[in-house]
């Protein structure tokens, strides 16, 4: 063997090992606690990444949108409208985040407020009319994102928090659990959550939860996307087998539940995420039921947030149009 042919191969060797160590990197996605809505994301996504090829493991953790934007994982779910709050500096948010990139929406997120069916509140007006005798969740202090879905619903309406009697509440699901105990009489319930089936059991004998149906006229999703942009109101229709519409149908709102990884993260990496996740539906349905509402062709609405080089490669090579 001659010295050429012993530097030819030697480099090969190299390009092979180095190739190999990048294939065997390990990429880390953040969730929440176990049980959360991140954490079953990140575990169904983790799988198939893994199936893809890529090293992917989950991390439980909180308040992470700043650790994705600063490099420390790779990774991480949020709602849509928590994205652009974190990206800008705004709403529940006192810094930007400008390194945060999208890769895509997993799946949309439907809620809306909700009270026991006897106070006769079917919309948003009729909330209006007796808001000064209510009381609703306020704060939400481990969960700051929430007050502001409930304001958009207010506004909605032309009210605010101050309109009502405020009882703070720790956390999303507190909040649920003080309406199905009687102690406040509008809460934020997402549609199908747990607690808040088990919140109706509890009020049975008061007819009990019901949506309260927002406005979807102009000024009404003008007022409601002041709060939240990257939300839409949508209509659903009276259905006996689900709490809060078996008696009626209602506008409730609907938030995209998003992907998101720093703009620094390798392109090819996103590129390859975002093509197992788009691709991965049955798998990922398999493993959280949440996915079964995933659609490739809605994975890239418009936001303020940009989506990564690595995610539109992909956009572009499926067909998959980028809002503006």
């Amino acid at each position: 063997m001659n010295i050429l042919t012993r530097t030819v191969l030697g480099g090969a060797l190299a390009l092979s090992l180095w190739a190999g160590g990048a294939l065997a990197q390990v990429v880390t996605i953040a969730t929440g606690a176990q049980g959360s809505l991140a954490y079953n994301s990140g575990q169904a996504v983790a799988k198939v990444a893994n199936d893809a090829g890529i090293t992917a493991r989950t991390q439980p953790l909180v308040g992470y949108l700043p650790l994705i934007n600063n490099g420390e994982v790779d990774f991480g779910f949020s709602n849509g409208v928590e994205a652009e709050y974190a990206h800008s500096g705004t709403g529940n948010y006192d810094r930007e985040n400008p390194n945060i990139r999208l890769v895509g929406v997993m799946f949309p997120l439907t809620t809306s407020i909700m009270a026991p069916c006897d106070l006769g509140l079917t919309s948003v007006a009729e909330l209006k009319a007796k808001a000064g005798e209510l009381r609703i969740a306020s704060e939400y202090t481990s969960s700051t994102i929430i007050p502001f879905y409930i304001g958009g619903a207010l506004a909605n309406a032309g009210l605010t928090y101050d309109d009502f009697r405020q009882v703070p509440v720790a956390s999303f699901v507190a909040g649920i659990n003080a309406l199905g105990d009687g102690l406040v009489d509008v809460a934020l319930v997402s549609l199908n959550a747990g607690a808040g089936q088990q919140a109706a059991v509890k009020l049975q004998g008061r007819g009990g939860l019901c949506y309260i149906s927002l406005d979807d006229s102009e000024a009404g999703v003008a007022a409601f996307k002041e709060f939240l942009p990257a939300g839409d109101i949508v209509a659903l229709g009276q259905n006996e087998n689900i709490n809060g519409l078996q008696s009626y149908g209602a506008n409730l709102m609907r938030i995209p539940w998003v992907m998101m990884t720093n703009a620094d993260v390798d392109e090819d990496l996103v590129y390859s995420m975002t093509k197992a996740i788009a691709e991965g539906k049955d798998a990922l349905k398999e493993s959280f039921g949440a996915f079964a509402r995933a659609s490739a062709e809605t994975m890239a609405p418009a936001s303020s947030v940009p989506y990564h080089p690595g995610a539109l490669k992909y956009f572009a090579e499926a067909g998959i149009s980028v809002d503006e």
